[in-house]
């Protein structure tokens, strides 16, 4: 019987490579010379320390752009607010994975709702969806990519 996962995962190598581009073009940058601005990155998140907040502001938006053009979804930031103490701000950047149980609950009920004739398994941080027709199957993955949803999906370990 045809079936796949529904994940929400990260490649934290990309991650990482985004977080070292961001920090030399922070070093090289002419408005951020002579100023400790750095971004630090430990398992799922990023830290970003400056001297003020408007420059938090414009290394986050650094940060985006490289973490775009590394092909990883900005929608998996969950960004907290800035914290200012003694001339040093910093913000801590979250790196959300996995499917958490409301979402899980989401999805399928958004599946159930297609009247898509699948049976679907929440697995812990993944959904299982198993039918009879690879066709039927397609037209799930094809449905929750139209879906609008807070964390980018993937659809792993297609089995016919």
């Amino acid at each position: 019987m045809p079936s796949f996962d529904i994940v929400s995962e990260l490649d934290m190598h990309e991650v990482s490579n985004a977080v070292d581009q961001a920090n030399r073009e922070i070093q090289n940058r002419y408005d951020f010379k002579g100023i400790d601005a750095r971004f630090e990155h430990s398992e799922g998140s990023v830290v970003i320390h400056a001297e003020v907040d408007f420059q938090l502001q414009q290394m986050l938006e650094v940060l985006r752009n490289k973490l775009t053009s590394r092909k990883i979804d900005i929608r998996c930031l969950d960004i907290k607010d800035a914290e200012k103490a003694n001339m040093r701000a910093r913000q801590e950047v979250l790196m959300k994975q996995g499917l958490d149980q409301p979402l899980c609950k989401k999805i399928t009920k958004l599946i159930k709702d297609a009247k898509i004739k699948v049976q679907t398994q929440v697995q812990g941080e993944q959904v299982r969806v198993t039918g009879k027709k690879r066709d039927d199957l397609q037209q799930v993955m094809a449905m929750l990519r139209e879906a609008d949803l807070e964390l980018p999906l993937q659809f792993n370990n297609f089995r016919d």
